[in-house]
């Protein structure tokens, strides 16, 4: 490998126009070499903008399917913008064809997907990552020293949830269809929220999950108006889920996300509760962190934190786990024990019943 990790992107949709092309526009030990989408006129738009931004001396090579994108030479590893239901499929042939991977959320559609790419990133000796850009939050970074420390003690319980009140899909987005999307805004929004309290409480093995879903504007676009007359609905997901999560070490988690339902307002939060300390942080509050104790509370001074954040952190990272050998901050598993949670959230709903993992 030289000393830029070469990468190829399949999918060229939202995301990598406002999260990956933005953070790989600024890293230098990443050089993009080809980029895939079904839409190829999109694809030619990210070539086009990359060579002429001065990033390569060579026009990168524009692909409508991703096998061949894949099998190019001169090409080190995968960058997968698709939606859900491909994401598994992709990752797998990829690993297969001896190439790193990484994933946009979520990690797979199925507990069975998820550990088929475990598998084939442990049989390659490739690098499988998902995108968790909210552990490179700098407030998660944060609190992540500050329980290292033992300051927060032992986390034994937290909550967390991204509600909007109108905030759906557009009607017919792959978002509104199951088969595609494999779930609403708990696959969407609460894999970041659950993954990054998850994360701050130690990676606990779940045990039972509880769920409700419920579908109650889907038909009428989410909540963002009513469809056409004569249009027929493609909203096959939830547009609210809650749910309560049971660890291996006592600890416990609540969950709620939801693209529409009548709240006073939006909202993202998340919230711990130590045996030492607490922490809270919500958009109603700017998204201030709060630490909560005995002695007072506190809004702590994150500037120490202003590294890279976000996607852009997760991208560079990846980049550093492949070139450099960094100790990686996401491993497979974490993401089979995620997809579990999110699978038995829709099982408890749809069976009215606890499930145990």
């Amino acid at each position: 490998m030289s000393n830029k990790l070469r990468i190829g992107v399949v999918g060229c949709g939202g995301i990598l126009e406002w999260a990956h092309f933005p953070a790989y526009m600024k890293m230098d030990n990443v050089e993009l070499v080809a980029f895939c989408d079904i839409l190829t006129e999109r694809a030619e738009k990210f070539s086009k903008k990359y060579f002429e931004a001065g990033k390569t001396d060579k026009k990168p090579a524009v692909f409508e399917n991703f096998s061949d994108l894949i099998k190019m030479e001169g090409i080190d590893a995968v960058d997968i913008c698709t939606p859900n239901y491909l994401h598994s499929i992709v990752a797998v042939e990829a690993l297969e064809n001896g190439l790193h991977v990484f994933c946009e959320k979520p990690d797979a559609v199925s507990v069975s997907e998820a550990e088929r790419m475990k598998a084939a990133s442990e049989a390659s000796g490739k690098v499988l990552m998902i995108m968790r850009n909210q552990r490179y939050d700098n407030s998660t970074r944060y609190l992540k020293d500050r329980i290292a420390e033992g300051k927060m003690g032992e986390i034994y319980a937290a909550r967390c949830g991204w509600q909007r009140r109108r905030g759906g899909p557009p009607h017919g987005s792959w978002f509104s269809k199951k088969e595609e999307s494999g779930g609403g805004p708990l696959i969407d929004l609460g894999v970041h929220m659950i993954d990054r309290t998850m994360w701050l409480m130690g990676n606990p093995k779940p045990v039972s999950v509880s769920g409700c879903t419920y579908n109650v504007f889907g038909d009428n676009g989410s909540g963002s108006g009513l469809l056409p007359e004569g249009t027929k609905s493609t909203f096959s997901v939830e547009d609210l889920a809650m749910a309560f999560v049971r660890f291996e070490n006592g600890a416990c988690l609540q969950v709620e996300v939801s693209w529409a339902s009548n709240v006073k307002t939006d909202d993202i939060f998340f919230e711990l509760r130590g045996t030492k300390e607490g922490a809270v942080q919500n958009q109603n509050t700017k998204g201030r962190l709060t630490v909560v104790s005995a002695d007072g509370d506190f809004n702590p001074d994150l500037s120490a934190y202003s590294e890279a954040q976000g996607h852009e952190g997760n991208i560079r990272h990846f980049a550093d786990v492949v070139l450099n050998g960094a100790e990686p901050m996401f491993v497979p598993q974490q993401g089979i024990n995620m997809v579990k949670i999110l699978e038995a959230i829709y099982k408890s709903a749809e069976t009215g019943k606890e499930i145990f993992l």
